[in-house]
């Protein structure tokens, strides 16, 4: 699939909100961006938006494994951060934590409902609440769509990491005790492969152009070494795109409307070209889904599911 050039003119408001985000963390820096009080639950920011295109739609979930004509009447939940995510950046603004430094922790998507498509969506933002450990801040933000036949079809929880450092004071002496190094998550050896995928070099810039998130660490590789990646990684959200397609391709009969919600964790980066595989796997407590390479090794992204009855 060629690089789809031609929806970049519509993610005017996302790469706005991202170049908004990175002025405000350089005035920041420079001391000359006001600091919002840190009170929770924030402000509900609120839009009206016009239907997304149809040809956006279809491209769209071509490019993350899905069958468009599955959607010929709805809109994908996993598609929010198209539409989301410049309300979302306007929950932050003024937060004094060095918003250049945000991780994408991970994501939780409830579907109430189907999303119809052809009407205006109604959004609403929130920043829910922050767990600041002097380590790091997580920032739980919420993204509520509906339409007016479909209020508040889909609820999206958005974890934000800002790493904050040591938290210890400039000019210390005393040596801090080295932390144990967390183990990596694992590949269940006995999960089942619901997929296999071979993940091209442009995958970040061609999500980039369907979704305006044109964070430089996805498609730019010089800008991904400088932090510490070979090259660029996918984002977090393509990859569970991609995994909710291919549950419902692999595991619900190609159904998009019997998942009712997943949760999962961005766990480590996704460096691309990739091969990787997508896996399930049951427990007595519950439906768990990762992205890895394989059986028994490291996983990208690791998740539960629900199923309704559709």
């Amino acid at each position: 699939m060629s690089l789809p050039t031609r929806h970049i003119l519509h993610q005017g408001p996302v790469i706005a909100s991202l170049g908004g985000t990175a002025l405000a963390a350089l005035r920041q820096h420079l001391g000359q961006q006001p600091v919002t009080p840190l009170i929770t639950p924030g402000p509900e920011i609120r839009a009206t938006l016009p239907p997304r295109p149809k040809q956006l739609i279809r491209d769209y979930v071509r490019h993350v494994g899905g069958d468009p004509s599955s959607y010929r009447k709805t809109v994908p939940a996993h598609l929010f951060p198209q539409w989301g995510f410049p309300l979302a950046a306007r929950t932050l603004v003024g937060l004094p934590y060095p918003m250049a430094r945000v991780l994408n922790g991970g994501c939780r998507i409830d579907i109430n409902s189907p999303l119809p498509a052809g009407e205006p969506l109604e959004v609403v933002a929130r920043l829910q609440d922050i767990d600041d450990n002097g380590r790091r801040a997580v920032l739980h933000q919420t993204v509520v769509t509906g339409t007016a036949s479909a209020p508040e079809a889909i609820s999206a929880h958005l974890y934000a990491i800002v790493p904050l450092g040591s938290g210890g004071k400039k000019g210390a002496t005393t040596p801090k005790p080295k932390r144990a190094k967390k183990p990596p998550v694992l590949v269940p050896a006995g999960a089942t492969e619901l997929a296999f995928w071979k993940l091209s070099a442009d995958a970040g810039l061609a999500f980039a152009m369907l979704t305006g998130d044109f964070n430089p660490v996805h498609w730019v590789r010089p800008y991904a070494r400088m932090f510490g990646f070979r090259s660029t990684i996918l984002h977090g959200f393509s990859t569970m795109a991609r995994a909710i397609e291919g549950l419902q391709r692999g595991a619900l009969a190609g159904s998009t409307r019997s998942l009712t919600s997943i949760d999962v964790k961005f766990t480590r980066p996704l460096v691309l070209p990739a091969r990787v595989g997508l896996y399930t796997h049951q427990t007595d407590d519950a439906r768990q889904i990762f992205v890895g390479d394989a059986p028994g090794g490291p996983a990208y992204l690791t998740g539960t599911y629900t199923l309704g009855n559709a």
